[in-house]
């Protein structure tokens, strides 16, 4: 929320806590997601992200707190939510026996579409998820790519403003994952917010503009990645990029204060430091010395971690993280 009050997101989590009798499922999650962005939602199983989930469509009422979808409380309000919003389940299933038209056609007339709607939205969504030559097929003879892809065909249907996805990406192959992906990220440059959960973190880093770390049913830490990465710089690690390399570097290997120099890539240096030393007399030394040595830097950067480092801090660190 804002400081005067307001409530700025399109999804506003207040103070969520569920309790299953002596499971304390979620504890005090606040966060909000604003219009167009892609949250996506990591955390270990048994975190408590598929009861969020549950608890933003409706199918669980929090034990406390307050949740609202576009100024509608949840889920005093689930009707009109559901008008605006389209969910793909972790687990799902569709009557094998149905065609991939009937299957839409059914769930077009449950979300209120209009017939002829129904037949454009139709035509719309199959080409959106790569699925438009198998319109007439039975659904038991699509592959499991395509059943997903028809899982998230049927969440869009309805072209709602919020799409909300449980593992989306989960038991696909890699070609259907970037697809999907694709899709997701075209989804949010057309404006459609997106919150997904997920526990493969290279897809989470492809896809979303924010990240939350949900571990223990606590957010642990909230934001972009550059921004998660940045918590946890690496203080003695540097690289260097060079313009020109005399390839006479080696010859700082045994500088006081750097532990090891190596080429990562050509024209590029890692060096690791060593933290008991002076940092700041170290880095002026090394390039000092560099310059000596003929070679030219472009550009001198702090190392950050991977979105798995900061994960595991978070989730290996606890509530000490």
């Amino acid at each position: 929320m804002s400081e005067s009050g307001e409530r700025n997101g399109l999804v506003v989590f207040e103070g969520i806590s569920k309790r299953y009798e002596d499971l304390l499922a979620l504890n005090n999650v606040s966060f909000e997601i604003e219009e167009g962005e892609i949250f996506g939602y990591i955390g270990p199983n048994g975190a408590g992200k598929t009861t969020t989930i549950k608890i933003m469509v409706g199918l669980l009422r929090p034990t406390q707190g307050t949740l609202y979808i576009g100024d509608h409380p949840m889920p005093d309000e689930k009707g009109e939510v559901h008008k605006m919003l389209g969910y793909l389940p972790q687990s799902f299933a569709f009557q094998e026996w149905r065609t991939v038209d009937h299957a839409l056609r059914t769930f077009g007339k449950l979300s209120g579409l209009e017939k002829n709607e129904v037949e454009h939205r139709i035509e719309e969504v199959l080409d959106l998820v790569a699925l438009p030559d198998v319109r007439y097929k039975k659904i038991v003879k699509l592959s499991g790519g395509m059943t997903q892809k028809l899982g998230l065909a049927q969440a869009l249907l309805h072209n709602p403003k919020l799409l909300v996805l449980d593992e989306p990406l989960a038991g696909l192959d890699p070609a259907s994952r970037y697809q999907i992906k694709q899709i997701i990220k075209g989804l949010g440059k057309s404006g459609t917010t997106v919150f997904f959960s997920s526990h493969i973190l290279s897809d989470v880093q492809d896809v979303a503009t924010k990240i939350g770390i949900l571990n223990r049913g606590r957010i642990m830490q909230i934001g972009t990645l550059d921004e998660l990465k940045s918590r946890f710089p690496k203080k003695n690690d540097v690289e260097i990029t060079l313009s020109h390399d005399s390839g006479r570097w080696k010859e700082l290997e045994s500088l006081t204060g750097v532990t090891s120099l190596e080429q990562s890539a050509p024209n590029r240096l890692l060096v690791h430091l060593d933290s008991k030393a002076d940092i700041d007399e170290t880095i002026h030394n090394l390039i000092q010395g560099l310059i000596d040595l003929d070679c030219r830097i472009r550009s001198f950067t702090p190392v950050f971690p991977s979105l798995d480092e900061v994960y595991l801090q978070y989730v290996e660190g606890g509530e000490n993280a």
